[in-house]
């Protein structure tokens, strides 16, 4: 199973870039975790953040290999725990669903991005930038997939 991470923004610190990179090659076969780049739309003083989210937006979508299940990632969206994540990759293991993670840049992720996921899930309520949200996301990947292996990575609060 392929698991993308479409991030807008650059790597962010050498720790962030690393740490996911750990987490990633931890999962092993058949779980493959990837992480595609997609590069900041430049802001200036008179910049039109809508016209920014929507080129960033256009290229996310580009990003998106044909048949993956698509979950944006935005602060509005629905809150999950870790056990449900780890359902949901029993689910898509089991379909042979490859699954996209998408990560908005500063502005966050566009109309259009937003209303083609399949899934509108938020990491948390608080706002965070774009390298800490990658970096939640592949633990929390890894973590999930850790319930389904029955690694002690997580134990559970109940």
């Amino acid at each position: 199973m392929r698991v993308l991470v479409i991030a807008v923004g650059d790597r962010g610190p050498k720790w962030v870039t690393e740490s996911c990179k750990t987490y990633a090659n931890r999962l092993g076969k058949p779980w493959i975790i990837e992480l595609k780049e997609i590069s900041t739309e430049r802001r200036g003083n008179n910049a039109h953040i809508g016209k920014i989210i929507s080129a960033e937006g256009s290229r996310i979508l580009a990003a998106i290999p044909n048949d993956y299940h698509i979950v944006a990632l935005d602060q509005k969206g629905d809150q999950f725990t870790t056990e449900k994540l780890s359902d949901f990759f029993l689910q898509w293991t089991e379909n042979s669903q490859n699954v996209a993670f998408l990560v908005g840049g500063p502005d966050g992720l566009s109309a259009d991005v937003l209303e083609g996921a399949d899934k509108v899930w938020a990491l948390s309520q608080f706002t965070m930038a774009s390298s800490v949200a990658r970096l939640v996301i592949f633990e929390q990947i890894y973590r999930a997939i850790s319930i389904l292996r029955g690694l002690p990575y997580h134990r559970s609060s109940g």
